[in-house]
């Protein structure tokens, strides 16, 4: 995968686990390994003015994701492609965590990767596939991982 991260926010974190878990995720759900990915890391105010342009919904939030080539699920056999663009906000996620920033990070880094491929959680029965994949696929990252 090509995956590039650009971190513009003031926070550390574990780039390389982002980097990890965001190809993981685009492995597991069958993204052709020459595929694209865009991390952005950035402050509040950015992901704001970002919330607002694109989403027109005032203040800020934790992760924002761009589909770029409407890429779904299992489609390696389709070719490479651009999944998209995601940004996410330590400043914000910092907030909400009930674990490590990292941890949290990892969990809206696969957020945002299945937002790309498609995946949404504005209905109840949407939202519980969302979830639970986002459940399974960080859980089975993490048994790498040890």
């Amino acid at each position: 995968m090509g995956i590039e991260l650009l971190n513009e926010s003031k926070s550390s974190c574990d780039e390389s686990a982002l980097l990890s878990v965001a190809a993981f995720a685009l492995q597991k759900m069958g993204i052709h390994p020459d595929s694209d990915l865009s991390i952005t890391l950035v402050d509040e105010d950015r992901i704001e003015e970002l919330h607002i342009q694109w989403m027109d919904l005032p203040g800020p939030t934790d992760v924002l994701s761009f589909p770029m080539d409407e890429m779904k699920p299992h489609s390696a056999s389709d070719g490479p492609g651009i999944v998209g663009d995601i940004v996410l906000c330590p400043e914000f996620a910092r907030k909400q965590m009930k674990t490590t920033l990292d941890d949290e990070l990892s969990l809206l880094t696969v957020h945002g990767v299945l937002h790309c491929l498609g995946y949404d959680h504005a209905e109840k029965e949407e939202e519980r596939e969302m979830f639970s994949l986002q459940d399974e696929c960080l859980a089975e990252w993490k048994a790498t991982l040890s």
